[in-house]
């Protein structure tokens, strides 16, 4: 009987150590009806992003080239073989579009008589925009900025759609997920992130998020994208000691969700591959050291090694058909 005093006594302290203010926070604790509706939830998640992956004409998969304007203003895009970006389609015209950086906005322009663009369904022969999509012939060009403006490419018969081969996921495991408050910083800190393509990137470091993993007490920031486009989203870019083992090298990524009560879930069973995991188009930010945990985060998205699959042949213009 003294034992099983001692037993309950360890619980409920345990439970109070997860409520007292700056205390780590212990994973949240469900019901059998709460569990399932999260494990439903994940699971049509996951099922949605591989069906993305098999099929988007934006897909990872769907991207075929990528061209930054460095140094210049306007790039221009063809299918004649002197456009900064050749599109050799029939459904291109040889002097189809320039498209200028004007600050934190493009400016996109058809040159020929011919040319038109669609933003979703709307055609268009110029307007300016943030960054976005917009569809050229049956191509998809993505204006990205992130202050490192580049057009990347998506073609509906990507030859990279061949190497689908699903993704492959740690199980669901709901002591990965957590309901907790994000430390703000007094005035958020401006931070530089690193990328994959090796220039500079404007954050801001907003806050921290203090959690247990097992009986270990970790700690992860916060950051905010300052890039036009990069909307309002909380981000957590980490690495833990699956990575380059049994998840991406460069690490991952998770979202933190603001929560009615003001907390922020924090759910490493919704953790992603930055989009450098599956093609070589992309400019990914590079997690901080601060955010190398010394534990092993068992949950999320794995590697699918879709990296190693592709070769980057910049310059080489785009043939279709």
């Amino acid at each position: 009987m003294k034992r099983l005093c001692v037993f309950l006594c360890l619980i409920l302290l345990s439970s109070c150590t997860s409520l007292r203010p700056g205390a780590p926070a212990r994973s949240v604790k469900m019901d059998k009806a709460a569990a399932e509706k999260f494990f439903k939830e994940i699971e049509k998640d996951r099922a949605d992003t591989k069906d993305w992956l098999h099929s988007s004409p934006t897909s990872y998969l769907a991207a075929v080239e990528r061209i930054e304007f460095g140094e210049k203003k306007t790039l221009t895009v063809g299918r004649a073989a002197d456009n900064d970006l050749q599109l050799s389609a029939a459904d291109i015209e040889p002097h189809h579009l320039h498209v200028t950086v004007e600050g934190d906005r493009f400016r996109v322009e058809c040159i020929d008589a011919g040319a038109q663009f669609k933003i979703k369904e709307a055609t268009k022969r110029e307007a300016t925009l943030d960054p976005a999509y917009i569809r050229v012939g049956h191509f998809t060009l993505r204006l990205s900025h992130q202050r490192f403006p580049a057009i990347i490419v998506f073609d509906p018969q990507s030859p990279h759609f061949q190497q689908f081969k699903g993704l492959d996921y740690f199980p669901i495991d709901f002591s990965y997920r957590y309901e907790l408050p994000l430390k703000l910083y007094p005035k958020p800190e401006k931070i530089i992130i690193g990328s994959t393509r090796g220039n500079q990137r404007s954050a801001e470091r907003i806050g921290w998020v203090d959690f247990f993993v097992g009986d270990t007490p970790c700690r992860l920031e916060a950051t905010r994208l300052l890039e036009p486009g990069a909307g309002e989203d909380v981000e957590i870019f980490f690495q833990d000691v699956t990575s380059g083992k049994k998840t991406y090298p460069l690490g991952r990524y998770v979202d933190l969700k603001k929560l009615g009560n003001g907390n922020y879930l924090l759910d490493f069973n919704m953790a992603y591959n930055p989009a450098c995991a599956f093609s070589d188009y992309y400019n990914c930010p590079i997690p901080p050291k601060s955010n190398i945990l010394k534990v092993a985060i068992r949950a999320g998205q794995m590697d699918s090694h879709y990296h190693h699959a592709q070769s980057k042949k910049p310059g080489a213009g785009i043939s279709s058909g």
